[in-house]
């Protein structure tokens, strides 16, 4: 019998596809919810030396700017954190037990490798729980709480484990960034890095041109996640007079997807741009206009109600700020393996440059 070839994943994107080095050091980076300081350093890396300003606020914003001739100001908003678990108790026998950072799928967190950022650095764990042989058919049709699973870091003892863990001490996923095919790449925390990234990266674009009317703003917000907090406060300090929030939005070209609920939205489509209570119409009208004045690709969705996106926190802030929400498709939101289509963020970051260069003085969506 002839022997298969065995399969192994791509490890090379062409030229077209390359994932950006700031996109990937993001990614590599570990920032769950009130943890972000690595992702800060990333931003702090790429984005400080090319802004007119830079700074970080009180709740781990950063906020960059670059400054304008007269015209309005428009800020530029990305999620900095995600998703990650927190050390709570450690019993006799040095397992950890945790509860979740913002809004886990807990069908998806056992027998997981995990970081868990220590005061003496970055130490492996494994998460875990009954194994199935051990369940009754009952337990098998039930999704484990949170108290009984746990993370595993070889200790022998609650003493042992503490002289390297501490209770509050937060752990990410170990799932990092893997091309799948083509312009297609997967990988944890997409949501919402990709977001960040797409906001600085649109900053740094324009640093490169002539100097705007708009004075531009680009924030890496932190605790989206456990409810839109950092961006409260960086609505606040800045008090923009247009802002766009970029984050990830369902694809739901997948299996099990209805459309009729869903709607309709795929990878490699381009940006999905939000309409609804949430969004000032005139800020959507402009993203339009831009779209079509540059060519670029959107999908467009609906939503009744604020987002769960910084944009229902911004929208709301001081005196109301005219709001535009940016997404971009992801499939299997909030998993250690999010898959996103490299062009759909590509055109991401063209239409926030095209919307910046758009703003004139004296301009007002209010």
């Amino acid at each position: 019998m002839a022997l298969m070839k065995k399969a192994s994943p791509s490890n090379s994107q062409s030229s077209k596809h390359k994932t950006p080095a700031f996109l990937a050091e993001l990614l590599a980076a570990r920032s769950p919810s009130g943890y972000e300081s690595e992702a800060r350093e990333v931003i702090q890396k790429y984005v400080e030396k090319n802004a007119d300003d830079f700074q970080i606020d009180a709740l781990g914003n950063c906020h960059a700017t670059l400054e304008g001739t007269e015209g309005p100001t428009l800020m530029l908003a990305g999620h900095l954190d995600e998703l990650g678990l927190i050390i709570k108790h450690v019993n006799s026998k040095g397992y950890l037990y945790f509860d979740a950072i913002g809004g886990h799928d807990r069908s998806m967190i056992s027998g997981r490798r995990v970081d868990i950022l220590t005061r003496n650095g970055v130490i492996r764990g494994v998460t875990g729980k009954r194994a199935i042989h051990l369940m009754t058919p009952e337990d098998r049709k039930r999704v484990p709480e949170l108290h009984q699973m746990w993370i595993d870091i070889g200790a022998k003892s609650k003493e042992e484990a503490l002289e390297r863990v501490t209770i509050g001490d937060a752990a990410v996923y170990t799932h990092g960034l893997e091309i799948l095919h083509g312009s297609l790449v997967v990988s944890r925390a997409f949501d919402d890095k990709s977001g960040a990234y797409a906001v600085n990266e649109a900053l740094l674009r324009l640093k490169k041109g002539k100097k705007l009317p708009a004075q531009v703003v680009s924030v890496s917000t932190s605790q989206e996640e456990i409810g839109t907090r950092g961006a409260i406060s960086s609505a606040h300090l800045v008090n923009p007079d247009v802002a766009l929030v970029v984050d990830v939005s369902h694809a739901t070209d997948h299996p099990d997807a209805d459309h009729r609920k869903y709607g309709s939205f795929e990878l490699g489509a381009g940006p999905i741009l939000t309409r609804g209570p949430n969004i000032h119409p005139a800020v959507f009208e402009r993203l339009m206009q831009c779209a079509q004045k540059h060519k670029i690709p959107v999908q467009i969705e609906a939503d009744p109600r604020p987002t769960g996106t910084d944009a229902r926190a911004i929208q709301v802030a001081r005196n109301g700020i005219p709001t535009g929400l940016v997404g971009i498709p992801l499939r299997y939101m909030h998993t250690p393996s999010e898959v996103i289509d490299l062009n759909d963020l590509e055109a991401v970051v063209e239409l926030l440059v095209a919307f910046a260069r758009s703003l004139r003085k004296g301009e007002s969506f209010r």
